[in-house]
């Protein structure tokens, strides 16, 4: 075992034989009750002193002398007869404890610890503060590799171990209220599993924006701006919470998209497609759901094709419908990580390289800011990733183990099967019920247990329970901790902060412990690596670049779009709103964070993309001074006096030319 002060403890336990009766030693009381699983003990305090009632307190684990055994007991609830206390009387009260097991000389000859009671404790069997060395004994899972994340509160010179492989193989859950540390306790076991399992990879969903300051060394960083997530990865269910925007989606448009998007797929023609599509030379079974690329302009285009039929006059209405919520998805600024230039190729390598940090680089976490996305499509975004992680380990026959972490994970399977997301239900139930099995496992952190999935729940077989105060909250812990310790959460509301009660797979028995500090570099912090310090005050802040930022217009474009709108109002023409950013082309830096560098060619822009502002501005600009230098060159020079006369036939055509262009509208000169 990693912690050496167990043999150090257990020997000077040994040597511990001290007369038990002795009254200021370990002589606390006597059993005046038993009922098989629970035991009462009075006690006395003479003369109101309290130096033996101090020993006593809810939590602590108490023995119970039983002929050579020694049966561990947990205190939860005391009390005195009369409910008052005499200060210079003598003070008779009563302790409910409830009994955990008991130390006993194994077939080795060595005492040892058992959850199972051989001797149940008899009346007037004294009870009396239990020996380091048992407490020691108690806390070994009996496995070499363990890890330590803290101390025990009943003796904090005995180190808190938790097996790491066993809470990762069957997944793991914190509760806790907020502002218990919950954060904090994710980061010092995430920097434990990482540290025992070199092939870990870590998937962090951070809703927040809270962990990209925990890993500074062993993590990028994912977020809106830095990230490719090709729409044509999603399902259509997937795709469909996209284009609807989280509303109900409308039946006729859903088989519409079943039957274009195939289509689509189909239509897709690259490098690589042909064996993606035929095989032996005819055509492959290829659904809405099949993981090939295909354009947008593809899709809108059989979408198109169905309009312009003459039969199906019905289906026109939904159709128009349906081009206009995929127009309108695919010009948010928001929803450029999915509709931009880089998502419409075959990039499915690149980005789960990405995402699940293969090979890694020496940064095997990936914290995932969801907080920039928006929040109609975080399910869907969630759905995609979960699913892909599953299917990741599935196929890749053990070599990569992932470990998925939801913060917030009452948002993606809450409680009520009418409320979240069905997709996403079901990608993170497949995980907890048969991810073990491929390498997938699950950690749920959730300030609200009671609004979290129960089924979820159950299949995380080790649970950190910190503070909670809701009644509903208590009970859903309190009925997965096993029958034998159900008292254990009976204080669960009260413990402090940084404080936990461990219990399941990767601990021996239920466990209150504190964690570890952790380093003052690895805290969490909302909005990134450090607090963001700014001199501006509510009477000096440029309001106008707050909106911008809000429109998701960078400075660069608003200053743009600014000299657009000066340069419209001079050609007597109504302003336009700004084009969309550009595009970016990821470059990965393993030594920093993520850097990004605009793409080198335009090989291929879909006819729904725009170009850059600055690309287009300059068009409009060359076309404009074209006009201007073909009208300069073919028109007669100016007498000093000029008599009135007819407009000359090619003056009359060119002007008719630049009236056109100029009352185009510049969305016009955008698209190419």
């Amino acid at each position: 075992m990693l912690n050496n002060e167990l043999q150090n403890s257990i020997s000077a336990g040994e040597q511990e034989r001290r007369d038990v009766l002795k009254r200021g030693n370990r002589f606390l009381g006597r059993v005046v009750a038993c009922n098989g699983s629970r035991a009462t003990i009075a006690s006395l305090a003479e003369h109101g002193e309290t130096s033996l009632t101090e020993l006593w307190s809810v939590g602590r684990l108490i023995s119970i002398t039983v002929g050579k055994n020694r049966v561990v007991a947990l205190v939860y609830s005391m009390q005195t007869p009369t409910h008052d206390w005499g200060e210079e009387s003598d003070n008779v009260f009563r302790i409910e404890v409830e009994l955990m097991g008991e130390v006993h000389v194994g077939p080795n000859g060595r005492e040892e610890f058992s959850a199972g009671i051989t001797q149940y404790p008899y009346l007037g069997a004294v009870a009396h503060r239990i020996r380091a060395a048992d407490l020691a004994r108690i806390y070994d899972t009996g496995k070499s590799d363990t890890c330590i994340i803290g101390k025990l509160t009943q003796d904090e010179s005995i180190d808190a171990t938790i097996h790491i492989p066993s809470m990762l193989s069957k997944h793991f859950a914190i509760v806790g209220t907020t502002g218990v540390g919950k954060s904090t306790a994710v980061t010092l076991l995430l920097h434990k599993a990482i540290a025992s399992d070199p092939k870990l990879r870590v998937l962090m969903l951070d809703p927040h924006n809270e962990f990209a300051a925990a890993f500074p060394d062993h993590a990028v960083v994912i977020d809106t701006d830095t990230l490719d997530l090709p729409f044509w990865l999603m399902r259509l269910e997937e795709f469909a919470e996209v284009i609807f925007r989280g509303r109900t989606a409308v039946p006729e448009e859903i088989d519409i998209l079943r039957d274009t998007i195939p289509e689509a797929r189909r239509a897709f023609k690259g490098g690589q497609d042909a064996g993606l599509v035929r095989r032996n030379g005819e055509r492959n079974t290829v659904t809405a759901d099949t993981p090939i690329p295909y354009r947008i302009a593809d899709l809108l285009a059989a979408i198109d094709e169905r309009i312009g039929k003459l039969d199906g006059k019905a289906e026109k209405p939904a159709l128009r419908s349906l081009k206009m919520r995929i127009l309108s998805a695919i010009n948010d600024p928001r929803y450029h990580f999915m509709f931009s230039s880089n998502t419409i190729s075959d990039t499915i390598v690149e980005t789960i390289a990405r995402i699940f940090r293969i090979p890694g680089d020496g940064r095997p976490i990936a914290t995932f800011q969801l907080a920039g996305i928006p929040s109609e499509v975080v399910n869907s975004v969630a759905s995609v990733l979960c699913r892909l992680a599953f299917e990741v380990t599935l196929w890749s026959n053990g070599g990569v183990r992932i470990l998925v972490v939801c913060e917030e994970a009452h948002r993606y399977v809450p409680a009520d099967p009418n409320l979240g997301f069905v997709p996403t239900r079901q990608a993170i139930a497949r995980i907890a019920k048969e991810g073990r099995k491929y390498g997938v496992s699950l950690g749920m952190i959730t300030q609200r247990p009671g609004e979290l999935d129960p089924t979820i729940l159950s299949q995380c077989s080790t649970v950190f329970a910190m503070r909670l105060a809701n009644e509903r909250d208590q009970a859903i812990i309190r009925s997965a901790i096993p029958n034998s310790s159900s008292s254990t959460t009976s204080f669960i509301s009260s413990i402090g902060n940084g404080e936990a009660i461990a219990f399941g797979e990767a601990v021996a028995v239920p466990m209150r412990m504190k964690f570890d500090r952790v380093e003052e570099r690895w805290l969490p912090r909302a909005n990134g690596v450090v607090a963001v310090q700014s001199e501006e005050d509510p009477t000096t802040i440029d309001l106008k670049a707050v909106v911008g930022r809000m429109r998701a217009i960078g400075a660069q474009d608003a200053s743009q779009a600014a000299r657009a709108h000066e340069d419209d109002a001079h050609w007597g023409q109504a302003p336009v709103a700004p084009p969309e950013r550009p595009s970016l082309r990821r470059q990965e830096d393993p030594g920093q964070r993520d850097s990004y560098v605009p793409p080198e060619s335009d090989a291929y822009r879909s006819d729904t993309q725009r170009l850059e502002p600055k690309e287009a501005l300059e068009r409009f600009h060359q076309m404009r001074q074209q006009v201007m230098a073909k009208e300069a060159a073919s028109a007669p020079p100016r007498p000093a006096a000029p008599p009135p006369k007819a407009d000359h036939p090619i003056k009359k055509e060119i002007s008719s030319i630049r009236e056109s262009l100029i009352k185009k509208p510049l969305g016009g000169f955008l698209r190419k």
